[in-house]
């Protein structure tokens, strides 16, 4: 792209298009969780309501790296705005459930274009963007989680208790309509058409494969024991499906998962790297209000507030990253940033209880800059080494290795964390072992009730601690293992030398 003045660059309205479609399918991951009392109490169906976060999960991740092969073969913007009118279409549709099962089809709609989004956001940015400015893009991008992690429950809440959680949905529409229109008006790609030759059987063997191990790995521990037959037969499936799909793919003159993809020495490392990155967000996402609301005595809010600090180091990180990659490489900047991430979990585990809150947002802090330097550098570098041809496929396999560490990272951390409080309950002194609740599900009830006694609050808060500390003892490690693993790529990737402006 020739350079322009500051002042007539048409990249920054198509960015802020870009962050307005990420916003959508961001702060749709969240802002359901806090109006969960007003949305059970119209449709009924509690039991089956974890099923509205983990369909969009779902859906969400198994279709990235379709739509990144599609939008190789047939152009970003074609995938991004058919995607966003998906995402449109299944949250009009929630607005307008009548009941649980229909509210968690249309929750899936939603993913299915949430997909496209994620997977053609960051590929534009790469198209658009050269090596040296995609740090400060992608830092603009990141700086859209931050917001959608404070603003989406704070939306949610505030629309189901002053209106409808029917408006939850229902806000999409306008956002959505006014990125399209920038979309449509300003994004013009130099792309030139070709016979396109659709892996139809990869494919639909790649959504079977990561669809059966994401739903063993959401209902494990849940709707089954993780050591049963249920949960035997479902990975055995996914593993003939696995076996199936590496068949297929390799005789695909056109694979949807290329197999230079694992082949390649940088691009197998990084997509290894973004699989531990999105495993170990997990704990503090999933456990830390728990930790700041029953440890800490914090409120909802407060608690929420902490584990948003996060957001602060991520996105200014990102934004500096490009300093750093493009003096001492995309490697070893990753590294820097996994170094960050496991200062942050030891940094943690060295608070004395009572741990001060202000030394909890130091740590998550610490630990956003961490994940803003491994995102970005790993992500900017995959784009870096391929051709247009190839960036919507690289770039999407980086975006689904981390989703599906995330759903690999909760499957671990939930282990861990019940697995602990399982324990402490069984080895509970004789004294309070009757007051305490019979299982992990009762755990945070039986705390916050008003009939606890003060012996058996604290046993359960220091057996919440004590969980949250085995926790971030995982991330350490898997921080470790992130570090050993980035050792073996090569220590600058091998950039086209067109992509350096």
């Amino acid at each position: 792209m020739a350079k322009q003045e500051r002042h007539t660059d048409p990249r920054r309205l198509i960015l802020a298009a870009l962050m307005c479609t990420m916003m959508l399918a961001a702060m749709d991951t969240t802002i359901v969780s806090t109006a969960i009392p007003q949305i059970v109490g119209d449709l009924g169906g509690f039991r089956l309501f974890s099923w509205v976060f983990s369909i969009y999960l779902l859906a969400q991740t198994v279709t990235i790296p379709i739509y990144g092969k599609l939008s190789d073969l047939f152009g970003r913007k074609p995938v991004l705005i058919a995607g966003t009118l998906i995402f449109l279409a299944g949250s009009a549709a929630s607005s307008l459930a009548w009941d649980m099962i229909s509210l968690i089809v249309f929750r899936g709609l939603q993913g299915l274009g949430a997909g496209a989004i994620m997977a053609t956001v960051s590929t534009l940015a790469g198209d658009l963007y050269s090596v040296r400015e995609r740090g400060a893009v992608q830092g603009w991008l990141s700086s859209v989680w931050g917001v959608a992690a404070i603003v989406g429950p704070l939306l949610g809440g505030a629309l189901a208790e002053y209106v409808s959680w029917r408006w939850i949905f229902l806000i999409n529409l306008p956002i959505g309509a006014l990125a399209l229109g920038l979309i449509g008006t300003l994004l013009h790609e130099k792309f030139e058409p070709r016979q396109p030759r659709i892996d139809y059987a990869g494919s639909a063997l790649v959504l079977a494969t990561v669809g059966t191990v994401i739903f063993g790995l959401l209902q494990g521990g849940q709707a089954w024991p993780w050591l049963s037959a249920t949960s035997a037969a479902i990975f055995a499936a996914a593993a003939v499906l696995l076996t199936l799909t590496v068949y297929v793919e390799r005789k695909a003159s056109d694979p949807v998962m290329p197999g230079w993809l694992w082949r390649r020495r940088d691009l197998a490392v990084s997509n290894l790297a973004m699989l531990g990155m999105g495993a170990l967000m997990m704990a503090p996402s999933a456990y830390l209000p728990t930790f700041s609301q029953s440890v800490q005595g914090l409120g909802a809010i407060a608690a929420g507030l902490v584990l948003a600090t996060m957001s602060i180091g991520w996105p200014v990180a990102s934004a500096y990253s490009s300093r750093l990659y493009m003096r001492i490489g995309f490697r070893d900047t990753a590294s820097a940033g996994a170094a960050l991430i496991l200062i942050a979990a030891i940094g943690f585990l060295l608070i004395r209880a009572p741990q001060p809150v202000w030394q909890v947002v130091v740590v998550q802090v610490t630990l956003g800059a961490g994940l803003g330097l491994v995102s970005t550098s790993l992500l900017v570098g995959v784009q870096s080494v391929v051709g247009w041809d190839r960036r919507g496929v690289v770039t999407g396999a980086s975006m689904f290795s981390r989703y599906l560490g995330q759903s690999l990272g909760a499957a671990l951390f939930g282990a861990i964390f019940n697995a602990v409080v399982s324990k402490r309950l069984a080895k509970a002194p004789a004294a309070i072992a009757d007051a305490l609740p019979p299982d992990v599900n009762g755990v945070i009830a039986a705390l916050h009730s008003a009939h606890a006694q003060s012996g058996t609050a604290s046993y359960l808060r220091d057996t919440i601690a004590l969980a949250t500390h085995d926790l971030y003892l995982g991330m350490a490690a898997i921080a470790v293992l992130m570090i050993a693993v980035l050792m073996v790529a090569p220590r600058h990737f091998p950039i086209l030398s067109h992509e350096v402006r």
